[in-house]
């Protein structure tokens, strides 16, 4: 993490609730509304967003690494927290969960292999495993549209390092990686999704307070969400994977 952590974080926790962070966690909520009384893990659960909603419907146990996070972790729902990693998993006992959220966090280790296969293995015959990813081509037209960073984008284009700020180089995955873990795991696709394919482009963020906007923009995201074309530009893509 550079500069002073604690501050980044803190700049990161107020973006979350900016109406931009809002809309990202409405539209992955909503994709994931199927989600009613089950057993579920939020691996890598940052500042326990998506772990607070889910916990009003699910019995949830959210692990994250950084204790300065979870401590200012959002509790609007009661769920159980750890602070730690991967090793955490191997602690759990086997085929304890119905679903496992992992949301932009295997961009940020080396040996993503070891944790699909823990994830495989806590995973109930049938349960789902929810993956929020970097979408390359999403990044490069972020920095064209919104950043206009031509030169950055002619490095990304070009296989350079990306960084994110408050988590260091992001270590794209797409999915013919996904298909090796498919056939390692267990596993079958069982949804792709877009999210962030307009609403983070337009250079004026004003227009992002305006209700009436945000509203038809929500409407606009969701209904793109699933057609192919726009998931293939959007910032991030939505993997929905089911244990065989």
């Amino acid at each position: 993490m550079r500069g002073d952590g604690v501050t980044d974080l803190k700049i990161y926790l107020d973006n979350t609730q900016k109406p931009w962070g809002k809309l990202f966690y409405k539209i992955v909520w909503e994709q994931l509304s199927f989600v009613k009384s089950l057993k579920l893990l939020d691996f890598g659960s940052g500042f326990g967003i998506t772990a607070s909603h889910m916990a009003a419907f699910n019995e949830v146990l959210a692990i994250e690494p950084n204790k300065q996070m979870c401590e200012m972790s959002f509790k609007d729902n009661e769920y159980s927290q750890i602070v730690g990693g991967i090793e955490v998993l191997s602690k759990i006992p086997k085929r304890s969960y119905d679903l496992i959220i992992c949301h932009n966090v295997l961009e940020y280790v080396d040996n993503k292999n070891d944790y699909i296969s823990a994830f495989s293995e806590l995973l109930k015959i049938g349960g789902k495993l929810s993956l929020i990813k970097h979408n390359h081509t999403g990044r490069v037209m972020q920095k064209v549209i919104f950043e206009n960073d031509i030169e950055q984008a002619l490095q990304l284009i070009n296989g350079e390092t990306a960084f994110a700020q408050n988590f260091g180089e992001i270590k794209y995955y797409d999915f013919l990686e996904i298909d090796k873990w498919i056939n390692m795991y267990g596993f079958k696709i069982i949804d792709t999704l877009g999210i962030r394919t307009f609403f983070a482009l337009h250079p004026d963020n004003s227009i992002r307070q305006n209700e009436k906007w945000l509203k038809s923009m929500f409407e606009l995201e969701f209904r793109s969400s699933r057609m192919e074309e726009f998931k293939n530009i959007a910032f991030y893509n939505h993997v929905i994977l089911e244990k065989v």
